[in-house]
């Protein structure tokens, strides 16, 4: 069974938040979370730590099928840019509530892309260069309702919104959501962006 690791030290140590959500997760430092880690692990590492970006390259290479996410007091745009540039697959506040990073852990651990939908349109960069390359699906596949909830979810919007503003209820949307990322062939919100934006007949909403 894969593990959640927590890249601690003598002054970075994991938050109680992070604690509650991965009550079996494990706290190591440097030397011993490379000799303990396996395959599929999920590592998280602290932006407090000293270095913390050529920590995330250094892992990114010696354990590169564990997915590393990184977790941030003062997240902000540039900040996830260079998380994801060194290897990360998640970027998140350190302060998120438990089932927040619960989420986050599942979408990395299944091989998506997590940021937040606050800084989606600022990581798009970021993203090409670390994503696997769009397969030939077409946005003419979805249909008419699928291609409104696909637009609104590129825009930024959460599962309530589109919800709201289509007048459906979120377990359509997600219905929908699940139809969508099939058909497209994307796994996260992230890709269904960086999918939409290669679609020369789909013009993106800007809010």
């Amino acid at each position: 069974m894969s593990q959640n690791f927590f890249l601690c030290s003598a002054t970075v140590q994991p938050s109680t938040r992070w604690l509650d959500a991965f009550p079996a997760g494990v706290c190591r430092e440097l030397d011993t979370l490379l000799a303990a880690a396996r395959p599929f692990d999920v590592i998280w590492v602290d932006t407090a730590h000293a270095g913390w970006g050529t920590l995330v390259m250094n892992l990114s290479r010696r354990l590169p099928e564990c997915p590393l996410i990184v977790i941030s007091m003062t997240p902000d745009g540039e900040e996830a840019l260079a998380a994801l540039d060194h290897g990360a697959r998640g970027y998140c506040h350190a302060m998120s509530v438990p089932m927040m990073l619960r989420d986050v852990e599942l979408v990395v651990r299944h091989g998506g892309l997590w940021v937040g939908p606050e800084l989606m349109t600022r990581v798009i960069g970021a993203a090409i260069r670390t994503l696997a390359a769009p397969s030939d699906a077409s946005a003419s596949a979805l249909s008419a309702r699928e291609m409104e909830v696909a637009r609104k979810v590129a825009a930024g919007l959460s599962n309530k919104e589109v919800a709201a503003r289509l007048g459906i209820t979120e377990r359509t949307v997600k219905a929908h959501l699940g139809a969508i990322f099939e058909k497209l062939g994307v796994r996260d919100r992230l890709q269904l962006v960086l999918r939409l934006s290669t679609q020369r007949d789909v013009s993106l909403p800007v809010q």
